[in-house]
């Protein structure tokens, strides 16, 4: 899993509530265990004025102009500005992957579905909440102002704007030393490696019938 320490990045507003993880990537994408290759169906009945399907060449399809994504100012952007209880609705993991294939690197909105949350982290999508009237100066300003980026000090547990504002966020302790240290599920349990081996070497001496 990619470390995460601090990013700079363009702010792109979803000025909605409550988007469930079926808009966020719709259940005809969810055929894959990988984590790539969901970015271009990310919000797809959204961004695309078509229906789409699993196999289909996103680059021939007619893009819907109007959704927020597709606005020249907002491509590229890393970071999403979102409503509340953003990522309900199902437990799709493929929800938090598509956001991070597309590009983004967090989100930041007043309040998140637990399990939406929950999976972010695991895959160093880190998820940020404020405070409703923080969330509403922040939608003025980058709806306000073309090119508006922030900074996020995860470090320091704060997101800077470009006037010099900080607004704090909690983030959990071990949550945040695993971001820190680019440690997924995996990454943590590699790190003992040596004590797995060694009861495994013991284990196999003990009773070895069941390795034969």
């Amino acid at each position: 899993m990619e470390k995460f320490h601090s990013c700079e990045g363009l702010v792109a507003p979803l000025d909605r509530a409550n988007v469930d993880t079926d808009a966020i990537i719709p259940k005809q994408f969810l055929k894959s265990i990988k984590r790539s290759g969901f970015g271009q169906n990310l919000f797809d009945e959204w961004r695309y004025l078509d229906h789409g399907e699993l196999g289909m060449d996103a680059g021939r399809r007619r893009l819907n102009p109007d959704f927020i994504l597709n606005l020249p100012r907002y491509r590229g952007a890393q970071i999403l500005l979102a409503r509340a209880n953003f990522g309900c609705g199902s437990s799709r993991e493929h929800a938090p992957w598509a956001l991070q294939d597309y590009g983004f690197r967090s989100i930041i909105a007043p309040s998140f579905a637990d399990i939406f949350f929950n999976n972010c982290f695991k895959i160093g999508l880190l998820p940020i909440v404020l405070e409703a009237n923080n969330m509403e100066h922040l939608f003025r300003e980058v709806q306000a102002t073309e090119g508006y980026r922030l900074v996020i000090n995860l470090e320091e547990q704060s997101v800077i704007t470009p006037a010099g504002e900080s607004f704090f966020f909690d983030v959990d302790p071990f949550r945040k030393h695993s971001l820190l240290n680019g440690l997924d599920g995996i990454g943590l349990t590699l790190q003992h490696a040596a004590k797995i081996k060694a009861f495994e070497k013991k284990h196999r001496a003990a009773q070895p019938w069941l390795f034969s």
